[in-house]
């Protein structure tokens, strides 16, 4: 199995902590050069240090920005295409606050979409190219099992995430034809600090504890329990290997069996 990335150059968003971190480790493990995205420069600065290294070619690098500030996403964005090509995205950003649909604010949805899709859409016009003359790219989104089934009490995450499936789908016909995929990965619950917030935010809405609100949680999950950034990071990581070059337009549900929809 053709597992080897050695020579790719992967860049890797919300790479300080959880799933993005995870995937940034999984990666640098199969020999890609790994440039870290995020918001906290301190936190960017240890992971990149931290990475593997199995080769001496191999550089691991860093950029804070904000997926909100429009202008310096693409400015940097253009500097990191521009100084190696990329071979892999990760598009990985923490989901919105949660909450009914009815009542979420318009700011809110327009404050998603830019932070999830359209910063997909700058990301991925910056790496294009490279992609392209290589005839190699990988494209993977860390989404939501919520593009299969909507999960009561997350309304602007299902309709963002949604429409970040749809972008995906769209891309992975018309990019197909020069070697690049596009795919998305659906965590289901995960360990991550995300989780902690959604416990947090439930326990505060409902009056309960948090630990009764996570067994209700593993209570529909068949697996009962939790999974790991790390198990939900090596099946991103498979997806961006020459392995899996005929995996394309697919979402797969990295979730213990929670999810009924059978496609």
């Amino acid at each position: 199995m053709q597992l080897d990335l050695t020579g790719r150059h992967a860049l890797v968003c919300g790479a300080s902590q959880g799933i993005g971190r995870a995937s940034a480790i999984e990666l640098a493990g199969l020999g890609a050069s790994v440039t870290l995205l995020a918001r906290s420069s301190d936190t960017l600065e240890a992971v990149a240090e931290s990475l593997p290294r199995t080769h001496v070619a191999q550089r691991h690098d860093w950029r804070s920005v904000d997926m909100l500030d429009t202008a310096r996403l693409q400015a940097i964005a253009a500097e990191i295409a521009a100084n190696a090509a990329v071979h892999i995205l990760i598009n990985n950003t923490g989901g919105p606050p949660g909450g009914p649909a009815y009542s979420a604010e318009p700011d809110a949805y327009e404050t998603a979409f830019r932070q999830h899709l359209l910063a997909g859409q700058i990301l991925l016009q910056a790496v294009l190219p490279g992609m392209r003359t290589s005839g190699y790219g990988r494209l993977v989104n860390v989404i939501s099992t919520s593009v299969k089934e909507p999960i009561a009490g997350l309304g602007v995450s299902n309709t963002v995430r949604a429409a970040v499936a749809g972008w995906a789908k769209t891309l992975s016909a018309e990019l197909a034809a020069d070697g690049i995929t596009v795919n998305n990965v659906l965590p289901g619950y995960t360990r991550t600090q995300r989780l902690d917030g959604l416990l947090a935010a439930q326990a505060a809405a409902s009056g309960r504890n948090e630990d009764a609100i996570a067994q209700a949680m593993l209570a529909s999950v068949p697996a009962r329990r939790f999974g790991e950034a790390g198990e939900v990071a090596a099946v991103i990581a498979f997806l961006c290997t020459p392995a899996a070059a005929y995996v394309n337009g697919v979402s797969i549900a990295v979730d213990g069996g929670r999810t009924r929809a059978l496609s």
